[in-house]
């Protein structure tokens, strides 16, 4: 069995975050006892490229397909998608909080003005990304929310509070028709963002 960190997780690096207004019919399943959090008949679905390092807990790269939800009247997120290149993160992610994580290759490309990244399964292209930013907002930025998934036929709702510089950023996602991404490459994201040097705290 693959060791990993006890709960919390704290972690830091670098992410690069896209953001949709999806159709309803459009939205990926999420976690039975959830509800997408729809406005005039549309939800929000992010995507996100992430790189761990600095002072995390563990190194590795995540891609991620995440819906905005509501627990009750709580609002959540929900995450449908993601892959990871560790196996103790993919291990720890699913034993703690009942994040469906998988295994993938990444290649990266990173410049001080974005990024770029490749993700596979095996042979198949999951997504490819572009990120180029734009300007930074002034300060850091901190953001709590939690995260609800399904662990144990019950609903595991784990804590996150996190703080970035932040960046307005143009993103380009595309991914082949086979991928259980290939939605994101169908139009292009409402706002996209890169969160510079952010610390995380993941759990309880």
């Amino acid at each position: 069995m693959t060791a990993y960190p006890d709960e919390p997780w704290h972690l830091a690096g670098q992410m690069y975050l896209s953001l949709w207004a999806v159709r309803r019919a459009a939205i990926p399943p999420v976690t039975p006892g959830l509800r997408p959090l729809t406005v005039a008949g549309r939800g929000l679905v992010g995507a996100a490229w992430v790189v761990y390092e600095n002072d995390s807990v563990l190194h590795y790269t995540e891609l991620l397909r995440a819906v905005l939800v509501r627990d009750g009247a709580r609002p959540r997120v929900c995450v449908t998608d993601i892959w990871v290149d560790s196996e103790a993160s993919m291990a720890g992610g699913r034993a703690l909080w009942g994040i469906p994580k998988e295994m993938a290759a990444f290649d990266a490309e990173r410049t001080d003005d974005g990024a770029s990244f490749t993700a596979r399964t095996g042979q198949e292209v999951l997504a490819t990304g572009r990120c180029t930013e734009r300007g930074r907002l002034p300060g850091r930025w901190p953001l709590a929310y939690k995260v609800a998934q399904s662990l144990d036929g019950r609903i595991r709702t784990s804590p996150v509070r996190s703080r970035a510089e932040l960046r307005r950023a143009r993103a380009e996602w595309t991914a082949p028709a086979g991928s259980p991404l290939a939605a994101l490459g169908g139009r292009p994201p409402l706002i996209s963002l890169t969160l510079r040097d952010f610390t995380l705290r993941f759990g309880g």
